[in-house]
Formats: structure tokens, sequence, C-alpha cells
């Protein structure tokens, strides 16, 4: 299947299960995760009406930025305060954040650009220590904190990244825990969760994000990652 098709069967599937949740398939946006493939796909992905497109690192941006069609700009990865300043004014919004001090440099940043930086606050709802992301049990107070502090960030949501497991129903609870500190905030918008094993049913847990990859582009060659 060429990239356009399995875009076209992601979003079959994405709606399957936004209805299976009682919502429209509009109400999910479909990030399309283009680590590691080139400006071409990712530009036959665009063409196929992918709108909004997630990597994991600065660099890959700012190799492929020029060469992409317009879309919209999503930093999904860990992002070090170092590199801030080289995407502050190339992404619409920014995933992993997942600590004051991350959130400071951004504050720093979109305020030195006349900016109000959108983001989400990462939460590591498995406490998996391989992972980043702020816990569950801390993700209030850094919201509070940020909010409190950083007039130049809006924080529009939460992210997470669920246990990757064969059984996508093991990722449920891990959806559930954001989703309750999501529904706390009235001003949330977005949800991102799920990836391409569990986006369904991160989808039936209440997900508007999902952020997919190697169900659309293959697999990925990890032997051209840049070090």
């Amino acid at each position: 299947m060429s990239i356009g098709d399995n875009v076209k069967y992601i979003e079959g599937l994405k709606a399957e299960a936004a209805a299976r949740s009682g919502r429209s398939t509009d109400d999910v946006l479909l990030i399309a995760v283009t680590k590691l493939h080139s400006a071409d796909e990712i530009n036959e992905a665009i063409e196929a009406g992918i709108t909004d497109i997630g990597e994991n690192k600065v660099q890959e941006i700012l190799n492929k930025y020029d060469s992409v069609k317009p879309v919209r700009w999503h930093l999904i990865g860990h992002l070090q305060t170092n590199k801030v300043k080289y995407i502050i004014d190339k992404v619409d919004l920014i995933h992993s954040v997942d600590s004051f001090h991350l959130a400071k440099e951004i504050e720093k940043r979109a305020g030195n650009a006349d900016k109000t930086m959108d983001i989400l606050v990462q939460v590591n709802s498995a406490e998996e220590e391989s992972k980043f992301g702020v816990g569950v049990e801390d993700a209030e107070s850094l919201i509070k904190e940020i909010q409190d502090n950083c007039p130049h960030i809006n924080i529009k949501g939460l992210m997470c990244i669920a246990p990757l497991d064969e059984n996508p129903e093991e990722a449920r609870p891990f959806f559930r825990a954001v989703k309750d500190i999501f529904d706390r905030h009235q001003d949330f918008t977005v949800l991102s969760m799920g990836m391409s094993n569990d986006f369904q049913v991160a989808i039936e847990e209440g997900s508007t994000a999902i952020r997919v990859g190697t169900a659309i582009f293959g697999n990925r060659d990890y032997r051209s990652e840049e070090k």
C-alpha cells in the first residue's frame, strides 16, 4: 500500500474508534510522525490529506522545514533547553514539556519572539524510567506553576506515551489516568494519546490527537538516524 492508501486506512480506523466513543472523526486529529522519513515522503502524506506532522528531534525539523509543503509542525519528542531557540518560530505545538526548567526556557524564547507558544504537559502515567514526563501526582503542580509564571505559554492540554505492549488493551488504564487530569481543566482542548499500535484504544479513552508514524510510512531505517 502507498502512503496515501495508509492515510486513508488509518482515517477509517480513527473514524470507527471515534464513533465507538460517541464522537465524530473530526474530533480527533491525525498527526503523521515523520521521524527518519524524507521530505518527499512527508509531502506525499500531505497530498493525501495530512495537515499536521510530528517530529521527535529538533534537527530533523530544521533539516526538512524548507522542503516540506505548508503544514502544522509538532515537536513530540524530548526537548532540551538549548534547542528551544531553534524551533520557537517553527512549531505550532510542543507536546513534551515535562519540567518547569524547560517551560522557563520556552517562556524566555517565546517572549523574545513576541509570541505565545502552545504546549502540552507530558505525563508519564506508567512511571516508566525509560520515558520522560511528569508523574501523575506532580502534574497539577507543574501545570499551575507554568500557568502562574509563564505569560507567553498557553497550555493546550496533555500528552502521554503508554508502555508498548502487543495487546493495545493494556494501555487503557494509562490513558484513563491522563484523561482524568485533562477533565479537571475546562480550558484544555488537546489530549495527545495513542500511536500506531494503540491509537484506537486511546481514542476510545478520549484522545483528541493521535501520533501515527509506522502505520503510515512503514518501518524506519534507524541506520540513517543522526547520532
